[in-house]
């Protein structure tokens, strides 16, 4: 398979004169500067249910020995690696977009998170971390009476 080169000069300027510059600017910038094939940020979604916490990592293609989480204080911290699937091959690889290597991300909790029942569970490449509230922070309802 032969690839053709990217040139500037290609993208046609009289309908869209600052798309290379705009797209340099974005993939060159602050969010994406350092995100590299063999560093990343897996995403996560946090919502809150029945009263709970729930984080939801996105890691798929990593064992569940690779994963360690801790807590340290009210900081929660996930750690992890995910090693590229054909390293040995010796052929040259025309793209790669799959991430891997190492990954960090860390969580402030916060008071009212009961820090002793936080649980993880790992199933088909997503991490579900569930960190229940304290009893007594938690909404209650309280009835009003009329006269």
């Amino acid at each position: 398979m032969r690839l053709i080169p990217y040139s500037r000069t290609e993208v046609p300027s009289r309908i869209w004169p600052n798309t290379a510059s705009l797209f340099d600017e974005v993939f060159n910038g602050p969010f994406f500067s350092g995100l590299t094939a063999e560093r990343w940020l897996p995403p996560v979604d946090v919502l809150e249910k029945g009263g709970d916490l729930m984080l939801r990592v996105e890691i798929p293609g990593i064992d569940e020995k690779d994963i360690d989480l801790k807590l340290e204080g009210n900081i929660l911290t996930l750690k992890g690696k995910k090693e590229l699937a054909d390293k040995q091959d010796s052929g040259s690889y025309h793209r790669l977009e799959s991430c891997y290597g190492s990954f960090t991300r860390s969580f402030t909790l916060p008071d009212s998170a009961d820090r002793d029942a936080i649980k993880a569970d790992f199933k088909n490449g997503i991490l579900t971390i569930t960190v229940p509230q304290k009893p007594e922070v938690k909404p209650r309802e309280i009835p009003v009476t009329a006269r």
